[in-house]
């Protein structure tokens, strides 16, 4: 459908001045391109060709000015040469630079990457790493050759909104760097670019928000997902209904009409928004979730159960590893599984989860050693599922789980990253069942000091399924569970003093309230949200779980085996500059903590240090806050690096092969290295590959976390508007601060445009904002009492005014571990059907 950009819009509304529209065809001197649909003014007598070739010679950015020079052309000429340079550009044959310079697409600067897009607008390219070959690389749609860029070691590229061009959140795009931007106070800055082509659109389906219910197709929708800023004129023909206003549906994205404005076609209505089910599904549309398994995939693993059921066998023969108990009858593992293996079922291992875990892919068991030559009088035994025995390298079930990267836990649901076949039964380590391990020994001396270490393939027999709450009953208060469990007290005794340690080491510390969602899954109706209770029981398998990831790690390091790390940078100096000013006006400021000299980077136990004092003082909340947002992301890599937060020099992830491909890498270094499997193993630029898979999914899961956590606040609070909530200044910004309500860990804004009296300004080293007329500040970690005003689900948003105030706050809860964001262990929250917490994801 044609139209005038300067008459009637598509739906026959009048267009605004200024806005934007295809060019009309018709005008004297327009040519065609080779994009038929694109028209523009051409100088008479001045070939395209031309000015493609002139611009090859230079072979250097040149000014549009320079251009008219160059070309012979006079001033008049300058508005028709822009206009086919813009067109031009649009077929990615040249590129507009930073400056208003112009250069010829083969000599600038490419890198492609993932983009990834910011609620403000503004996007960041994720570079992707050095391709091994030719063949890798995906080529332009045109098929033009480009000067692509080493981007193993590049930084994370940004994109301005105006630069951003048609490419959408997640799409592969191509990238022209600009020209290295200025540091400001010696501040290092992102390199910028300008998206030139989209490679692949990553989101070939979307849900979307109908908005209006009549336009020339159907309706008017826009994406549900906040980040991508655009309409869709949707055909609702294939729909058994029609659509209401605020209905979800599934859309196919097709061509684009205008700037801002795509069609699509429906394919299902996907519900409601206030259903908290139709949330989460939505919030795994926007991520990319996978969901089914594909049925080869599905096949697969039936076949594994199968030749499980047929291979039992009774091997009651097989040797016991000294040291342990009687063997007991081997109850459906085969013998081809059994060999290599060492039998454990005589060690009384158990599992401990959460009420509805079901999936247990971690065991334990400690006992007092009597005084043993090495040292060790502590011996920690951690037995984790042998996934790599069913998941083989190339294999379906490897290469799904590879694309999945780790399992997704949402509130009423969970989409897991092995088929349940696997992760609720051969590999899950249920009670009174033989099930294969990968297990680690790890004798420790009186401080705590790891001794000993020793891992094998194994076979063992839980002696039970607990919970943390039963492990916390039975450590305070003794009872039944105590009896037939004497070692738990035992396994308390050395978590508190691998605390101890770590914690003596540097190791840091945050206090990160964890969210319990409470949803009546027969109506979808978000009932309430809780902060968890944090138990011993919880920190006391974390604590075991650190001490096997950290052997592990050590052990292939020692022996030379390639394996994904688990690292976490030290805090970047800008950052770690910005917090000393802030902490230096706080109450804290005399202290020697917080001498920094120049370029010095402090030791995970200074800030630790800084935590510990700031500990029960008004600026508890405040420095907690800031010191961790001083913190780099934790994430895998194939080279050794230290882990900052955990303040280990050498770590990686092994205890949750089940739900990270991460671990399962790890596991078949391990198998590998102890000679129980002969490979092949990542190494190299495939490993560096995989842990670049790994990192990109396990975003995409804290991404989705956090989506869902607002979307379900956004349905609690939406009719409770014009209630009052007294809560805490959680954030602050240029254009408002942000309150977490006492009553819950939800949060909203209270943004500046509500002061009707003052106008603020924002002190970012104090983390403050001064009101000008009044003098009024709003802090971190402040006192208020706000009133709730407007709830957005489309935008994510909560809004608030100020009720009043009181000068600080500190909230009191349970202190969890943390370094990187994360904490250490593994979940202790449910793991098949509830909410991992990205804290807690280690």
């Amino acid at each position: 459908m044609k139209k005038h950009p300067r008459q009637r819009g598509y739906f026959g509304d009048t267009v605004r001045k200024g806005a934007s529209g295809p060019a009309r065809p018709g005008k004297k001197n327009a040519r065609r391109t080779d994009d038929e649909q694109t028209f523009v003014s051409v100088p008479g007598g001045l070939d395209v060709e031309e000015v493609l070739g002139l611009m090859g010679k230079i072979r250097h950015p040149v000014r549009l000015d320079d251009l008219i020079r160059f070309l012979d052309l006079s001033r008049r000429d300058k508005k028709p040469l822009e206009s086919l340079l813009d067109a031009l550009q649009a077929k990615g044959r040249v590129i507009r630079l930073r400056g208003g310079k112009w250069v010829e697409a083969s000599q600038a600067r490419i890198v492609t990457g993932v983009l990834s897009i910011q609620r403000s607008g503004a996007g960041f390219v994720t570079p992707d790493v050095v391709q091994e070959s030719a063949e890798d690389t995906p080529k332009p749609v045109d098929g033009g050759k480009r000067n692509r860029v080493e981007s193993r070691l590049q930084p994370d590229i940004f994109i301005h909104p105006g630069f951003l061009g048609d490419a959408w959140h997640g799409d592969r795009v191509e990238v022209a760097l600009q020209p290295a931007p200025q540091h400001r106070g010696g501040k290092m800055r992102n390199p910028e670019g300008r998206i030139i082509r989209v490679l692949e659109r990553r989101q070939k389906e979307l849900a979307v928000h109908v908005t209006r219910n009549q336009t020339p197709r159907g309706v008017l929708c826009r994406p549900a997902d906040p980040r991508l800023d655009f309409l869709l004129d949707v055909d609702v023909s294939a729909l058994k209904a029609a659509p209401k206003i605020g209905e979800l549906l599934l859309v196919t994205p097709e061509e684009k009409v205008e700037d801002g404005l795509w069609r699509g076609t429906a394919r299902v209505s996907l519900g409601l928004e206030e259903d908290a089910m139709v949330q989460e599904r939505l919030t795994k549309l926007n991520h990319e979730i996978p969901l089914d398994f594909p049925p080869n995939v599905l096949a697969e693993a039936a076949e594994l159960e199968k030749r499980a059921a047929e291979g039992a066998a009774d091997l009651g023969g097989l040797k016991p590893l000294d040291g342990v108990e009687d063997a007991l009858p081997i109850d459906r593992v085969s013998k081809a599984s059994t060999s290599k293996r060492q039998d454990l079922r005589g060690v009384p291992f158990v599992t401990i989860d959460g009420e509805d875990a079901r999936d247990f892919d971690d065991a334990v068991y400690v006992r007092r050693l009597p005084g043993a030559p090495d040292g060790a009088v502590w011996e920690l035994w951690v037995a984790i599922a042998d996934v790599s025995h069913f998941v083989l390298p190339g294999s379906r079930l490897d290469r799904e789980a590879r694309d999945r990267g780790n399992s997704y836990y949402f509130p009423t649901s969970v989409e897991p990253m092995l088929p349940e076949v696997l992760s609720n039964g051969l590999c899950s380590l249920r009670p009174d069942e033989d099930r294969l391990v990968m297990a680690a020994r790890v004798g420790f001396d009186d401080r705590g000091i790891p001794r000993t270490s020793a891992f094998f393939p194994g076979v063992i027999r839980s002696r039970g399924r607990l919970t943390y709450e039963g492990v916390q009953e039975a450590l305070d208060h003794g009872g039944e569970l105590a009896g037939r469990h004497p070692y738990l007290k035992d396994a308390e005794a050395l978590a508190h003093l691998l605390l101890e340690r770590r914690q003596a080491r540097g190791s840091l510390d945050f206090d990160l309230p964890e969210a319990q969602f409470i949803v009546n899954r027969s109506t979808g109706e978000v009932e309430d949200i809780k902060r968890r209770v944090r138990l011993f029981a919880h920190r006391l398998i974390e604590e075991f779980m650190l001490a096997a990831n950290e052997a592990v790690a050590r052990f292939l390091t020692e022996k030379g085996t390639p394996f994904p790390y688990r690292i976490h940078p030290a805090p970047d100096p800008d950052r770690l500059s910005s917090l000393f000013r802030t902490l230096a006006s706080t109450d804290l400021a005399q202290s020697e903590l917080l001498t920094l000299k120049r370029g010095e980077t402090p030791s995970p136990s200074r800030l630790r240090d800084i935590l510990v004092q700031a500990n029960g003082t008004p600026q508890e909340y405040l420095v907690g806050r800031l010191v961790l947002r001083s913190m780099m992301q934790a994430r895998y890599s194939p080279e050794a690096g230290e882990h900052f937060g955990l303040a280990s020099p050498c770590y990686c992830h092994f205890t949750s092969p089940i739900r990270r491909y991460a671990d399962l890498l790890v596991h078949r270094a391990l198998s590998f290295t102890l000679g129980a499997t002969p490979g092949p193993i990542l190494a190299g630029h495939k490993l560096l590959m995989a842990a670049d898979q790994c990192n990109a999914r396990e975003r995409a899961a804290t991404e989705a976390e956090r989506e869902i956590a607002r979307r379900l606040g956004c349905l609690l609070l939406r009719e409770r508007t014009g209630e009052t909530f007294t809560g805490v200044v959680s954030g602050v910004t240029e254009f408002g601060f942000f309150v977490e309500f006492d009553e819950m860990p939800v949060e909203g804004m209270v943004r500046l445009t509500t002061f009707r009296d003052d106008w603020f300004e924002y002190d970012p080293d104090r983390q403050e904002l001064i009101g000008v007329g009044t003098g009024r500040r709003f802090r971190l970690g402040q006192a208020v009492t706000v009133r709730l005003t407007d709830v957005h689900i489309g935008r994510l948003e909560v809004n608030l005014e100020l009720e009043g105030t009181t000068d600080t706050a500190k909230r009191s809860s349970s202190r969890r571990s943390a370094g990187g964001r994360e904490a250490p262990g593994r979940s202790s929250g449910r793991k098949r059907n509830g909410f991992v917490p990205r804290h807690k994801r280690r």
